[in-house]
């Protein structure tokens, strides 16, 4: 049941705190809103027809200048600042805000343009948690009390044992994601902060996906995105399900909130005031925001006070609008082959154009997303999420939660990576080219029959930080057979082989397990920054036995917060019409046709099954010993 019998008394009392609430908040915004109004007549409006994605990811902030044909004409990007200890990861959003400034400026001037050139403007980042005061100040969610650290950071494990709470009530809202929330999803950080940092949860106003904060800090509008609040929130986005037009992207009245889901998990005071400090309103992807940037945002990016922004997604989300429709036509079924409309076109994509395909967003973890007109639940997989990436179809996201984390933990914490690091610069190449340059080689060997085969005796469970699909399982453990005391480039290389190989496995598990569930998925787009490795391109195409698909544009993340700005700018009139317009399709990696490489992957994936089992088994084993008096 989404909404109690008392939703008329709270929509009265939410009317009342909205009168009451903090005037100084209030003064601000109204002031802040009524001088957009009476600036929106005499200011210039941005005549160009650029557009502008703005990426906040792990490590990085990056903002990309695309042309009016998806091509990339500008590019730059900041480090931003992190805090690890333990489980705890954290961020500050005043870092990422600054951060964001100084790469938004740097793309416009390496694309040699002004700010009144960009037309429209897309936010994306991961699904990191904000918190902020009544006045937009960061509020802390660190032990160390530390203000400024005020962001928990996606791949935060803190809150295991939240979310094994949170799982253990069945709610229904639980089937939307395989069954159990992850970790790594809002609620159960949000609980986790309940319970051990009160004062913090006493007076944060807000609590923001990051990419919704991204957009709120820069017009002032507080409507959540549909995708951020499906995908982590546990929002039921099928409550809109007769939101059936592809091309109104209004901002709707949240009213997919499961009050007794938040009740029972002991978060009933998020409930209150409408959800005010969650999501009172949601939008689907690309709609324009308030009047677009506020005056103090467009001087702090350097554009125009103005420019539309399109309401966020989350980071391997934009990945997917950003490279769904790069599929060469002639790997399109062939009575869509005659289809050349593509930029204005406000049809939706067949369902067959779009139903088979996994776009493989690789970064520092690995998103696999799929999408289809069948409202599928399957175990240990989020979803089905409606409308959440591309609307009107339902969303299908699995994933491994460390992939590009888990090559750079094996490769560059090594004992011989400066080594590598100094080879890397002197190439002027990256130090995952230096490897796949040292398997090339070891490759010419008489005695080895071909490259893959170099791993026989080294295999690799790649869970070093919990198996997100199928198994949907934190508490697993990463695992390594065959290690030996070489601790030369050689020795480092054979293990980094033996991981990449693992990664494909797992995805070639993630597929299989779709498809005992109804949903068959042949085609493959990799985007992000693993798909810029050719050694790991081709060990997917080889163990998934189909072609691994590149767009034009590397920087899809990037193209697809884009998409959201030309959407917002009414250059597109919805999602669907900016991808077919803006998507490209570029090179296609073909999986191998000799018969011993197939024969070699399917012995290491049997094995590569057989090391979770074990693992369970060397569990119960050790909590026997341990519940043993």
């Amino acid at each position: 049941m989404m909404k109690s019998s008392r939703t008329c008394l709270r929509s009265l009392k939410a009317g009342l705190a909205d009168l009451m609430r903090s005037s100084t908040m209030e003064s601000r915004r109204t002031s802040l809103l009524g001088a957009m109004g009476r600036t929106s007549i005499s200011n210039p409006k941005p005549k160009g027809t650029s557009y502008l994605g703005v990426d906040v990811g792990t490590g990085s902030a990056r903002a990309g200048v695309f042309d009016s044909e998806g091509k990339l004409i500008g590019l730059a990007s900041s480090p931003l600042q992190m805090w690890k200890e333990g489980d705890c990861v954290e961020q500050s959003s005043t870092d990422i805000w600054l951060t964001v400034c100084a790469a938004v400026k740097a793309a416009c001037k390496n694309a040699n343009i002004s700010g009144a050139e960009i037309c429209g403007i897309g936010f994306t980042a991961t699904c990191s948690l904000v918190a902020i005061g009544a006045d937009d100040s960061p509020v802390s969610v660190s032990w160390s009390g530390d203000a400024r650290r005020n962001v928990i950071v996606w791949m935060d494990h803190r809150a295991i044992d939240q979310a094994e709470r949170i799982n253990a009530t069945k709610s229904p809202v639980l089937q939307h994601v395989g069954g159990a929330l992850s970790p790594e999803m809002q609620p159960p950080k949000l609980l986790w902060v309940k319970e051990n940092l009160k004062e913090s949860w006493a007076i944060a106003f807000r609590w923001m996906d990051l990419s919704d904060w991204l957009t709120y800090r820069a017009t002032g509008d507080d409507t959540r995105s549909l995708c951020t609040t499906v995908c982590k929130w546990t929002y039921l986005g099928h409550a809109h399900l007769q939101h059936t037009d592809p091309t109104d992207t209004r901002a709707m009245d949240a009213c997919g909130w499961d009050d007794t889901f938040w009740q029972e998990i002991g978060l009933g005071d998020l409930v209150d005031g409408q959800y005010a400090k969650i999501g009172r309103s949601v939008a689907l992807p690309g709609h324009p925001l308030g009047v677009g940037l506020t005056p103090l945002a467009a001087q702090e990016l350097g554009l125009l006070e103005g420019t539309p922004v399109g309401t966020a997604i989350i980071d391997a989300h934009a990945g997917g609008v950003g490279v769904m429709q790069s599929v060469p036509r002639d790997l399109v079924p062939s009575k869509h082959e005659g289809d050349t409309e593509k930029a204005e076109s406000t049809e939706v994509v067949e369902e067959d154009e779009l139903s088979n395909r996994m776009v493989l967003v690789c970064g520092t973890s690995t998103c696999h997303m799929a999408v289809t007109k069948k409202k599928l639940f399957i175990p240990g997989v989020w979803g089905p999420y409606w409308s959440a990436m591309i609307p009107q179809y339902w969303l299908i996201e699995a994933g491994q939660s460390a992939t590009g984390a888990l090559l750079e933990n094996l490769v560059e914490e090594h004992a011989i990576a400066p080594l590598l690091g100094n080879r890397a610069v002197q190439q002027k190449i990256s130090v995952y080219e230096v490897l796949n340059n040292i398997l090339d080689n070891l490759a010419t060997n008489g005695s080895v029959p071909f490259r893959s085969a170099l791993t026989k005796e080294l295999h690799v469970l790649p869970d070093f930080h919990g198996n997100r699909s199928p198994k949907a399982d934190p508490r697993s453990k990463g695992m390594i057979s065959g290690l030996t005391l070489d601790s030369t480039e050689v020795g480092v290389a054979l293990l980094y082989q033996a991981a990449v190989q693992s990664i494909a496995y797992g995805t070639r598990q993630i597929v299989e397990h779709l498809a005992t569930h109804g949903l068959k998925v042949d085609t493959f787009i990799a985007c992000g920054g693993l798909s810029k490795n050719r050694i790991f391109l081709q060990e997917h195409a080889d163990i998934l036995g189909c072609p691994v698909m590149l767009p034009r544009e590397t920087e899809c993340v990037l193209l697809g917060a884009a998409i959201l700005g030309a959407v917002a700018a009414k250059k597109y009139v919805c999602i669907d019409s900016a991808m077919m317009g803006l998507n490209a399709p570029g090179l296609v990696v073909q999986p191998t046709t000799d018969g011993k490489v197939k024969n070699y992957h399917e012995a290491k994936y049997k094995i590569f099954m057989s090391l979770y089992e074990q693992q369970c088994s060397y569990r119960e084993i050790m909590a026997t010993a341990l519940a043993e008096r």
